[in-house]
């Protein structure tokens, strides 16, 4: 096994698009993999010292995140955490303590698990990913990475570099909630995120909902968001709200969750989630 660590995105590139090259950034997921023989790739791809793959930045566009970035990094910035706390907590949730200090956030989106905590709270943020490969650099929202369980859309050779989070308007705000069959460091049975913004008379003018562990992939629920859009976010509202993401769930029976459940939780958590995000616009 080979072992590279470039100093490039274009050496990194490179190197990735060879055969049998897997990319290692906190190694939370490859590392249990090789140490269970589920993985044997012919070169590891150490990307941690491309520039621009660790930080946190602000500038006229928005927050920048580096793919790289520990989740413990991102639950520090406390600038962060104010202007997205929905997608912070979700972060903040992936793991143990020792977890959180080497798992990033390229890793939780690209390893593309269904039930990852933070890419429902990142699409419902409307986060967009910087991509670059052998080809360039391009943006793509992050609903578009994952394919399937374990399989993403990036070409070989491409990975992520970053993340860019929008500037949240003045009266916005998010929130992320899961359920857990314990009460801490397991994995989700259903997570839900939602992000909306209201205007000065306490309207919601738009809104982004995202579920995740309840399909092949995360959904992004437009009808859910809909639901929203013209409402105080009241209780007539939120049961529309929770009808139309529970609609939208394609989930699967497993020892953590039935169908029947996971539709039903589905429905509660985006309603609750909702009225976080609400009570966090409002308070702005």
């Amino acid at each position: 096994m080979d072992y590279q660590t470039p100093t490039s995105a274009e050496d990194a590139a490179r190197l990735l698009s060879r055969e049998g090259a897997q990319v290692l950034a906190g190694g939370t997921d490859l590392l249990v993999r090789l140490r269970a023989g589920m993985a044997s790739p012919a070169m590891i791809v150490d990307i941690k010292r491309v520039p621009d793959l660790r930080g946190i930045s602000h500038d006229a566009r928005g927050w920048r995140i580096g793919a790289a970035t520990s989740c413990a990094e991102i639950g520090e910035h406390a600038e962060l955490s104010a202007a997205w706390p929905g997608v912070v907590e979700a972060l903040q949730l992936i793991g143990s303590t020792q977890i959180q200090g080497r798992a990033t956030l390229g890793g939780n989106l690209c390893n593309a698990s269904p039930a990852a905590d933070s890419v429902p709270a990142l699409i419902a943020a409307g986060a967009v990913c910087e991509v670059v490969g052998a080809n360039g650099r391009r943006e793509v929202p992050v609903e578009k990475i994952v394919t399937g369980p374990g399989k993403n859309s990036l070409a070989r050779g491409e990975f992520v570099l970053g993340f860019r989070l929008p500037n949240p308007p003045k009266r916005s705000g998010d929130a992320y909630l899961r359920l857990i069959p314990r009460s801490e460091m397991d994995i989700a049975v259903v997570g839900a995120a939602v992000a909306l913004e209201l205007d000065a008379k306490g309207t919601c003018t738009r809104a982004r909902v995202a579920l995740g562990a309840v399909a092949p992939t995360q959904l992004l629920v437009e009808d859910a968001a809909k639901a929203l859009v013209g409402t105080s976010v009241d209780d007539a509202a939120l049961e529309k709200l929770a009808s139309a993401a529970s609609a939208a769930c394609k989930p699967i029976d497993d020892k953590r969750g039935t169908v029947a459940y996971r539709v039903k939780v589905a429905g509660v958590l985006a309603k609750r989630a909702a009225r976080i995000a609400r009570e966090r616009a409002s308070a702005k």
